[in-house]
C-alpha cells in the first residue's frame, strides 16, 4: 500500500510556493536609495501575478546594519530605513488581502552588539544581563579555544570591562545568545509571540541549528576554519530540546510555517528536528548543495571559481529527496540572499543560454518533492553581476575574506581572489531588483545604496512581462502547475542515472502516476531515452515542442504517465 504522507493539520506550507524578498534591495518608495516596507506593499500585485503563496521578509528590525540586518539591536521595532511598525501593518494587512501569507526572520543565534542585552552584559559579571551571552576568561592569556568566525578571524573577542571574551560566530557585533539561560529563551519565546499576534504566518529562522553549543567549548581538532568551526558547533547536545520547549510554547499555539536554517545538517538530523512525527518545525534549509565547490584548499572553505560538477549536485540534491520521502519536507532552493546567482552558478549566463538554463534550473528544482523558494529576480533570470574589483563590494564576507586570504595569510592571489568572489559572493544576490530600462533599473529615482547589475537594461520586469516566452511566464506555469497536481507536491523520489555528467533525470511516483523530469545540463544536443514517447502529457518544456530523444543545449521536458 502506497504512504501518503500529506500532514493532516497545518499543511498549508506543503502547497505553498515562497518568494524571499531581500528589502533594501527590492522597492524604494521614499527615494533614499534602500528598498523599504512600503516598496514591497507596492510591489504586491506583481508577486500575485507570478502566483506565490508565502512572502519571506530577510529581516526588518532596528539593526546598525553592519550585516544587513542580521546583526538586531531591538527586535520589536523596524529599522527606520525601512519605515514604521505602522508601514509593516499595512504591509501585512495588504499581503493578507492579496491572498498571500508573510513570514519573518528570526534571527537569534545572536544579536547586535547595540543590543541592550549585550550593552548591559558586558558592563560587569552581576547584572540581570551577566549570562546572556557566551562569556569566557582567557586562557594562557589567550582566545578561549581555536574557533574561528565565519566573516573571518577569531569567533572571540575580549572585553576588558569583565575581563573576558565573548563568543561571536560570524562578526564581533554579533555576539551569540547563551541558550543554556532559561531567562534567554523566555525573552526569545517574547519577542515571537509578539509578531504572531500582530498575524505573521511564521518564521525562516537563521542559523537556529547553532543555538546549542558543544559541552565544554573544546578546540577542534585539526585545521580550524570559518567552515569547520560552524560544522563542529551545529546541532549541539540540546538542540532538540530547545526546538521541543520553542513549539510546545510558542509555535503550536499559532497556525504557522517554520523553516530552520541548519548549516552543517545532514538529513538523519533534519528528521529529527522536522519529521512528520517529531514537534519541532516543519522544513530546513540545508546547504549541501550549494557548499559543493571543486577547490581541495580547505583553508579557501567555499571560496572557488570552477563549476560544480553535475554528480556531485546530483549526489547532493537527491540524497535528501530520498532520506526525507514520507519522513519529514525538503525546502527546495537554487538562490537567496547568502548565494551568487544559479544561472551563472550551474547554469549559463551567456546571452545565449541564460534564460533556457534558468527555465532548466527552475524546472528541476520545482518538479522535486518540497516547497520551493523562489529569491527576488530569480524569475528573471537575474545573473552574477562580475564584479572586477574589491571596492564594487558590500558584502562584509567577501572583504575580510579577500583580506584574510590575500593580504594576511598569502594563500592565493587577489586577481585569483577576485574571480572566486565573482563566482561566489554573496553580493551576487544581493543587487537591487531590475523593474524596468529607465535609470537605476526603476528601483529608486537616486542612485541605490548598491549599484545595480549592468544588464538591468535588457533584463527587467518590464521587459519580461511584455514577452510571454520570458523566464517570467516560465516560473508562473511551474508555480501553477504545483498548485495543481499532487504528484509534484507529494510524489516519491525515484533517481535515474546518478553518474550521469550531463543530465539529471529522475521520477517521482503517486498513486500510480508516474512523473518524469529531464533536463540537459550542458550547452551541446544530446540523446536520452527514458521511455518518453509512452508519456501521456508534456507538461512543460522549455522549447515547447518535444524532439522525442534529442535534448537541446539546457533544454528541460517533464512528462506525465497516467
Amino acid at each position: 500500500m502506497e504512504v501518503i504522507f500529506k500532514m493532516k493539520n497545518n499543511n498549508w506550507f506543503q502547497d505553498s510556493v515562497v518568494y524571499q524578498i531581500y528589502p533594501m534591495s527590492f522597492q524604494d518608495s521614499n527615494n533614499d536609495g534602500i528598498g523599504d516596507l512600503n516598496g514591497i506593499t507596492q510591489r504586491l500585485p506583481y508577486l500575485k501575478k507570478l502566483g506565490v503563496d508565502v512572502l519571506w521578509l530577510n529581516p526588518i528590525y532596528k539593526s546598525p546594519n553592519r550585516d544587513n540586518g542580521y546583526d538586531i539591536a531591538d527586535y520589536k521595532q523596524i529599522n527606520s530605513t525601512y519605515g514604521t511598525i505602522n508601514d509593516f501593518d499595512n504591509l501585512l494587512k495588504e499581503t493578507h488581502k492579496h491572498g498571500m501569507k508573510l513570514l519573518m526572520d528570526l534571527v537569534v543565534n545572536h544579536t547586535s552588539d547595540q543590543h541592550v542585552w549585550f550593552q548591559e552584559s558586558k558592563k560587569a559579571k552581576d547584572n540581570k544581563y551577566t549570562d546572556y551571552y557566551i562569556w569566557r576568561d582567557p586562557v594562557d592569556g589567550h582566545e578561549p579555544n581555536n574557533w574561528n568566525a565565519a566573516f573571518g578571524g577569531s569567533a572571540w573577542t575580549y572585553v576588558p570591562a569583565r575581563k573576558q571574551y565573548y563568543l561571536h560566530l560570524f562578526a564581533p557585533g554579533q555576539p551569540d545568545l547563551n541558550w543554556d539561560n532559561p531567562e534567554v529563551r523566555e525573552a526569545v519565546w517574547d519577542i515571537m509571540r509578539f509578531w504572531l499576534d500582530k498575524g505573521v504566518d511564521g518564521f525562516r529562522m537563521d542559523v537556529i541549528n547553532l543555538i546549542s553549543k558543544p559541552q565544554g567549548l573544546p578546540d577542534i581538532p585539526g585545521t580550524a576554519t570559518a567552515g569547520t568551526t560552524l560544522g563542529f558547533v551545529a546541532d549541539g547536545p540540546r538542540l532538540n530540546e530547545f526546538l521541543r520547549q520553542m513549539n510546545d510554547e510558542v509555535l503550536s499555539h499559532y497556525d504557522v510555517m517554520t523553516v530552520g536554517e541548519m548549516p552543517g545538517s545532514t538529513p538523519k538530523d533534519a528528521i529529527k528536528y522536522t519529521g512528520f512525527e517529531s514537534h519541532e518545525l516543519n522544513m530546513v534549509f540545508q546547504f549541501e548543495h550549494v557548499s559543493l565547490s571543486p577547490n581541495p584548499d580547505v583553508r579557501l572553505d567555499k571560496w572557488n571559481d570552477e563549476p560544480v560538477k553535475l554528480p556531485e549536485l546530483k549526489k547532493a540534491l537527491n540524497r535528501w529527496q530520498k532520506a526525507l520521502d514520507g519522513k519529514g519536507w525538503n525546502s527546495l532552493y537554487w538562490n537567496n540572499h547568502d548565494q551568487p546567482r544559479a544561472v551563472s552558478r550551474f547554469g549559463n549566463d551567456s546571452a545565449e543560454f541564460k534564460v533556457r538554463s534558468a527555465e532548466m534550473l527552475g524546472t528541476t528544482l520545482h518538479m522535486m518533492q518540497g516547497t520551493p523558494f523562489v529569491f527576488e529576480g530569480e524569475e528573471l533570470g537575474m545573473t552574477n553581476a562580475h564584479y572586477t574589483s574589491l571596492d564594487q563590494y558590500e558584502d562584509l564576507e567577501s572583504i575580510n575574506a579577500y583580506h584574510e586570504l590575500v593580504e594576511q595569510k598569502k594563500i592565493v592571489d587577489g586577481k585569483k581572489m577576485l574571480n572566486y568572489l565573482a563566482n561566489m559572493s554573496r553580493d551576487n544576490g544581493r543587487t537591487p531588483m531590475q523593474w524596468n530600462a529607465d535609470k537605476n533599473g526603476g528601483f529608486s529615482a537616486v542612485n541605490p545604496w548598491f549599484a545595480l547589475n549592468p544588464n538591468y537594461k535588457e533584463l527587467n520586469v518590464e521587459e519580461e512581462l511584455d514577452d510571454k516566452e520570458s523566464v517570467f511566464y516560465y516560473y508562473q506555469k511551474l508555480i501553477k502547475l504545483r498548485h495543481e497536481s499532487d504528484i509534484i507536491k507529494y510524489g516519491h523520489f525515484e533517481e535515474i542515472d546518478p553518474q550521469d555528467a550531463e543530465v539529471y533525470a529522475y521520477k517521482r511516483n503517486y498513486k500510480g502516476k508516474t512523473l518524469l523530469v529531464i533536463s540537459n545540463f550542458t550547452d551541446k544536443t544530446v540523446s536520452r531515452d527514458y521511455d518518453q514517447a509512452n508519456a501521456d502529457k508534456l507538461l512543460i518544456s522549455n522549447y515547447g515542442n518535444d524532439t522525442g530523444t534529442k535534448f537541446r543545449a539546457y533544454e528541460t521536458r517533464a512528462y506525465l504517465f497516467e
